[in-house]
């Protein structure tokens, strides 16, 4: 049995929070923050997927832009900023400029960074690999106009039907 197999479905944090030691908490807001080294090699990586998929013909495809969410949409700024009482002296629960930097900077951009990345992988495996497996219909967001496989009459023919038929890298308007 996966370890998932028994879950919910909901991911447990909330409740087991206020359990965990001070000292394990403290080292894992520092594991949240080294990510960060990796940035440039993800941006790099995006930006390649990106420009592999524009010269194999790709129009169309989303930005990195288009998952960032709009600044208007933030609930809070700098001046309405709430904070919260910090376990110790030094939290940085307590600072605006905190929760600032995170909420507005760090997690919006990094999770549009990696919601970026995933759907041109998925637009790559779309175009290149237009066959199902269990994960497929998840990819269904960076749908295609036709795969590679779809480009030439006798390639087509060697696909299974639902492979040949599938809306995701076969829209039928474009056949």
């Amino acid at each position: 049995m996966k370890a998932c197999d028994s879950c919910s479905g909901r991911v447990e944090i909330g409740k087991n929070h206020k359990k965990i030691p001070i000292w394990q908490r403290g080292i894992g807001m520092v594991l949240i923050y080294l990510p960060l080294l990796t940035f440039p090699f993800v941006i790099a990586s995006a930006y390649l997927t990106y420009y592999h998929l524009r010269m194999e013909g790709a129009t169309n495809l989303k930005t990195w832009a288009d998952f960032i969410p709009d600044r208007g949409s933030h609930r809070y700024n700098l001046k309405n900023q709430i904070t919260m009482e910090g376990s110790f002296a030094a939290s940085m629960a307590q600072s605006k400029l905190f929760w600032i930097l995170n909420c507005t900077w760090y997690c919006p951009y990094s999770v549009a960074l990696f919601e970026w990345h995933a759907y041109m992988v998925k637009i790559v495996e779309n175009w290149w690999c237009p066959f199902t497996h269990e994960k497929k219909e998840s990819y269904n967001n960076a749908s295609i106009d036709k795969s590679f496989w779809h480009l030439y009459p006798e390639d087509i023919t060697k696909l299974e039907a639902e492979d040949r038929e599938n809306p995701i890298w076969n829209d039928a308007e474009n056949k």
